[in-house]
C-alpha cells in the first residue's frame, strides 16, 4: 500500500511539474517573440499558446477540446482532426518557420522559439502518458481486497488480548488502512475535477494573464481564487 501511494503521489507531482514547465515555456516564448515587429502576427501566436493550454486542459479532463478555442484562434484554415493541442503547436511552428524564411526573425531566434515549442510538446506528451497509463488494475484490485479481508479479520485477532477495547482499536486501524487506500485513488489521476486534483484551470488562467501582460494589455483576466481551499 505504501508503494502504491508513493507511485500515485509521483504521478500527481510529475503532473504538477509538467504544468509548471508549460507556464515557464509560455513565458519564455512571450519574451523571445518580442522581436516580431508585426504586432498582429505576434498577438496571433501568443493567443494560440492560450488555445494550446485550453485544449490540453480539456483533453486531460475528458472534455470537448475545441469548445473554447474560437476565442483564441483567428486562423480559419486551422482544422482539428485529432489532438487539437498538438495541431496548434504544429501551426505555431509553421508560422515561426515562415517568419524566419521571410527574414522577420533571425535563424537563431527561430531556433529559440522552436525550442520552447519542443518543451511544450514534451510536457503535453508526459501529461498524456500519466492520463492514459493508470496503475495496473490487478495490482490495485489485490490491495483493495487484501485491505478489506485484513480489516474484516482484525477484530477476531484482537478480541482476546484487548477484550472490550478491540472494537475501538479495530476502528482506528481500519480507518487508517481504508484512508491510505482512498488517498491512492485520489492521487492516481491528477487531472480530473476532484478536490485533490491539480488546479489546472487556475494554471491556464495564469497563462492567459501572462499572454495579456506580454501584449501590453492592462485588463487582465481575473485570477481564479480558492473556493473552500480548492482552486477550481
Amino acid at each position: 500500500m505504501s508503494f502504491r501511494n508513493s507511485s500515485c503521489y509521483d504521478r500527481w507531482w510529475e503532473g504538477r511539474k509538467m504544468w509548471g514547465k508549460i507556464i515557464i515555456e509560455v513565458r519564455a516564448f512571450c519574451r523571445e517573440s518580442i522581436v516580431i515587429s508585426n504586432t498582429q502576427t505576434r498577438e496571433e501566436l501568443l493567443k494560440m499558446l492560450c488555445a494550446f493550454a485550453h485544449a490540453l486542459n480539456s483533453k486531460l479532463k475528458g472534455n470537448n477540446e475545441s469548445i473554447s478555442l474560437n476565442k483564441w484562434i483567428t486562423d480559419d484554415k486551422l482544422t482539428f482532426i485529432d489532438n487539437p493541442a498538438d495541431t496548434i503547436l504544429s501551426k505555431i511552428g509553421e508560422k515561426c518557420s515562415k517568419l524566419a524564411s521571410a527574414g522577420v526573425i533571425s535563424e537563431w531566434r527561430y531556433l529559440e522559439l522552436e525550442r520552447r515549442l519542443i518543451g511544450l510538446s514534451e510536457a503535453q506528451a508526459n501529461c498524456e502518458r500519466i492520463k492514459n497509463t493508470p496503475l495496473p488494475f490487478p495490482y490495485t484490485l489485490l490491495l483493495h481486497r487484501t485491505t478489506f479481508v485484513f480489516c474484516l479479520l482484525l477484530p477476531f485477532a484482537m478480541a482476546e488480548p484487548l477484550g472490550w477495547l478491540a472494537p475501538i482499536f479495530t476502528t482506528i486501524i481500519s480507518y487508517t488502512f481504508f484512508g491510505l487506500d482512498a488517498i491512492g485513488n485520489e492521487l492516481e489521476d491528477p487531472f480530473g475535477n476532484d478536490v485533490n486534483d491539480l488546479p489546472t484551470d487556475s494554471m491556464v488562467r495564469i497563462i492567459e494573464r501572462d499572454v495579456h501582460r506580454a501584449l501590453g494589455k492592462t485588463d487582465l483576466p481575473p485570477q481564479i481564487k480558492p473556493i473552500d481551499h480548492v482552486l477550481s
